[in-house]
């Protein structure tokens, strides 16, 4: 019989599909407006944004494949990535507000990636 996975695990992966493909289609379709917006676009030019968006969106489609899916085994790995690479951008966010005078809105992102850097390794622990 193939082991199930938690609920909470199942929840977190579709709500990061749903933010990180938002995140991923801002970069992507207006990077220059959300760059004003946001005082983040100073040195970069529009397509590195949408590289970035570009990954954001290959981590949103991962989670999404990870929800879509019943058993542990299929999703172990996305879920040890999300893991790993929540805890990794908060760790950068942090030295950036610290050290690089990063603009406001990367405490927005660290929020959000601190908060899916905890519940995924809470649900990925507790399965």
């Amino acid at each position: 019989m193939e082991r199930e996975y938690s609920i909470g695990l199942k929840v977190t992966f579709l709500i990061h599909a749903i933010m990180m493909a938002g995140f991923a289609l801002i970069y992507l379709i207006i990077p220059v407006l959300w760059g004003d917006l946001t005082g983040c676009l100073s040195n970069l030019v529009p397509q590195v944004f949408r590289l970035f968006g570009t990954a954001i969106l290959g981590f949103a489609i991962g989670s999404f494949l990870a929800y879509s899916a019943n058993n542990w085994e299929s999703v172990r790995i996305t879920a040890q990535l999300n893991c790993l690479i929540s805890i990794l951008f908060s760790v950068v966010i942090i030295l950036g507000i610290a050290f690089w005078s990063l603009p406001t809105i990367a405490w927005l992102y660290l929020v959000v990636m601190f908060g899916f850097a905890l519940a995924f390794n809470y649900f990925y622990f507790k399965t």
